[in-house]
């Protein structure tokens, strides 16, 4: 992997066909009547979670207004289907220990998007004995800490100390590391982050560790045409001081991405005919796409591009839920 200057045109295009794919396939995001008792979570909420996480951040960062605008009307539409929150209120109740609720409602509440009832129940469950027992992934406290956070809760663990537990917190041999340590490790650079928004939090270390190993895990995931795991990796390169930018990478999924907009998870199989199908085939890589062409377009505007190789000046990033999946 070498440095180089970021493309904005390239970008660009690439952002607003992923944002046009996800408003075109919409429909597919809605949340069926039974969503808060029967419906399967990893169907239902774990998109529209997904869904309101990146949307939001693109919403407030991107430059391009039209761009901007696009991620709006899908955050607002999340919100929507939600009933303006009331499902969160209803999760909570029926399930008081779960934190998928509150991960998804944060990303709202960071956008001052509230209900009522929500912010009664919350501090009462997140006060329950039950909720502080320890997670055996430490990836995944992260994300509930930064919920609490972000709705304005007293953090129900230290986040340091949880972060020293996590696969990147340890810092593991970097030859060992298999598809799901991957994802770990990118979500733990997004907790950290606060998904890109405050890139200041790596430290020196953890950013050198990253700058230095990342080409080559990039270059493995681009063999294998895993875009979605692609698509992360590049978005924590956009995380890093310097930002650095890979332009035959971006290319690579550039080049990925269908006509449509769509890109799928993995470029060893046909997408479905099956709209629904290729729904859920595309949906979260076309999303990560999208996030991480932001990160690496506001980035580029802030600072100029650097190589995977050179030092670690800090940049600052822009400051403006996970379901029981990993996003």
């Amino acid at each position: 992997m070498t440095g180089g200057r970021a493309d904005p045109g390239l970008l660009d295009r690439v952002v607003g066909n992923s944002l046009g794919w996800l408003e075109e396939m919409r429909e597919f995001f809605r949340l069926p009547p039974n969503a808060a008792t029967d419906a399967d979570p990893n169907l239902t909420l774990k998109p529209i979670g997904e869904l309101a996480e990146l949307t939001q951040l693109i919403a407030v960062s991107h430059p391009r207004a039209e761009l901007r605008a696009a991620a709006e009307r899908l955050f607002a539409f999340a919100w929507r289907e939600t009933g303006e929150g009331e499902l969160f209120a209803e999760l909570i109740r029926g399930e008081p220990y779960a934190t998928y609720p509150l991960e998804i409602y944060g990303a709202f509440a960071q956008s001052g998007l509230r209900h009522p009832a929500v912010e009664e129940l919350v501090p009462a469950t997140t006060g329950l004995r039950g909720w502080r027992v320890a997670r055996e992934d430490h990836t995944r406290t992260l994300s509930v800490l930064n919920a609490e956070r972000r709705i304005g809760l007293a953090q129900h663990a230290d986040f340091a100390a949880e972060f020293a537990l996590t696969g990147l917190g340890l810092m593991p041999e970097p030859w060992a590391l298999d598809r799901k340590a991957a994802y770990g490790v990118t979500h733990d650079v997004f907790h950290l982050t606060d998904w890109g928004r405050d890139r200041r939090r790596l430290s020196p270390e953890l950013a050198d560790y990253l700058r230095l190993w990342l080409p080559s895990w990039l270059e493995n995931w681009l063999e294998e045409q895993l875009w979605d795991l692609v698509g992360e990796l590049l978005a924590v390169a956009a995380c890093l001081p310097g930002a650095p930018y890979d332009p035959a990478a971006w290319r690579r999924l550039a080049g990925a991405q269908a006509a449509d907009g769509g890109v799928p998870e993995t470029g060893a199989a046909p997408r479905p005919a099956d709209r629904a199908e290729a729904f859920l085939a595309c949906y979260h890589s076309t999303l990560v796409t999208a996030f991480a062409g932001t990160l690496a377009r506001t980035a580029s505007d802030g600072a100029e591009a650097g190589p995977l190789a050179g030092g670690a000046a800090a940049v600052a990033g822009r400051t403006p839920c996970e379901s029981e999946a990993a996003l």
